[in-house]
């Protein structure tokens, strides 16, 4: 009579011991009051905001200029944004829709009123008007 039954043995695992974090000094954490997220946004508001290669193009392409005092509206529409946990924002600017990488502070593309119609923006959790 042939056993229909098969067998699967359980592997073997070695028990797990918590290892002790030899680079912290003894009664003092670090970061367990300010995660890595919150330091690291931090230290980026404030930076500049850059624009991609494929948004200076665009930005050219439609004819819309952003003077010193966009950028530094547009910077502050950024932090703005960082603060309160998005990461991928359009930033409508007078006649210019900006797609911004909040994250990596950076215009990913931008368009004008007329491009706009009948467009639908996705990927983006947030959104600021100017």
């Amino acid at each position: 009579m042939i056993d229909n039954s098969i067998l699967f043995p359980q592997p073997i695992q070695a028990p797990v011991k918590p290892r002790p974090n030899v680079n912290q000094p003894a009664g003092k954490s670090v970061g367990s009051s300010t995660p890595f997220a919150q330091v690291l946004d931090q230290k980026l508001t404030g930076q500049p905001v850059r624009l991609s290669q494929h948004a200076q193009e665009r930005l050219k392409s439609r004819g819309i200029t952003l003077s010193d005092s966009d950028m530094e509206q547009l910077k502050g529409a950024v932090d703005s944004v960082a603060q309160k946990g998005g990461k991928e924002s359009l930033i409508m600017m007078g006649d210019a829709a900006l797609v911004v990488s909040v994250k990596n502070r950076t215009v990913v593309t931008a368009m004008d009123r007329q491009s706009m119609k009948g467009n639908v923006f996705t990927n983006i959790d947030s959104a600021v008007f100017f």
